[in-house]
């Protein structure tokens, strides 16, 4: 059911589910004992009637088949280990350590979203030091 949409459509639902894993991570710090999927649901599910396009352009029928959600499932599974399987990429490697030695700080980070997270959080931080 979910090859059967538009291609726009299936990369919106790839967006939103790549968009509220990172937006849920964000919100417990990245801590992976902080992680509940069914939070994490409740998160997409909250972004996808707000903030979403694909949602209201899929057919009732479809959003309520048992076969569209194991394909969404599947697919949200799919887009998750992508996330956490992409590595750091080297300005980012390269940032963490200049942040890490300049807040004196020793931060554990294993993907580039996690890495973003902390690059964020770090430059924050500074500038926050900087301007007391």
């Amino acid at each position: 059911m979910l090859s059967s949409l538009s291609q726009g459509i299936k990369i919106s639902i790839t967006r939103s589910i790549k968009t509220a894993f990172e937006q849920y991570m964000a919100k417990i710090s990245w801590d992976e004992k902080a992680y509940s999927f069914e939070d994490f649901m409740d998160e997409w599910k909250t972004y996808i009637h707000t903030s979403s396009s694909w949602y209201g352009k899929v057919d009732s029928d479809i959003k309520s088949s048992p076969e569209f959600h194991e394909e969404l499932a599947a697919k949200i599974n799919e887009v998750i280990e992508k996330i956490l399987s992409e590595e750091p990429t080297a300005d980012q490697l390269e940032e963490m350590a200049r942040l890490q030695e300049e807040m004196n700080t020793d931060v554990d980070f294993s993907c580039r979203a996690e890495a973003k997270f902390y690059i964020d959080l770090l430059n924050d931080q500074l500038k926050k030091k900087k301007s007391n």
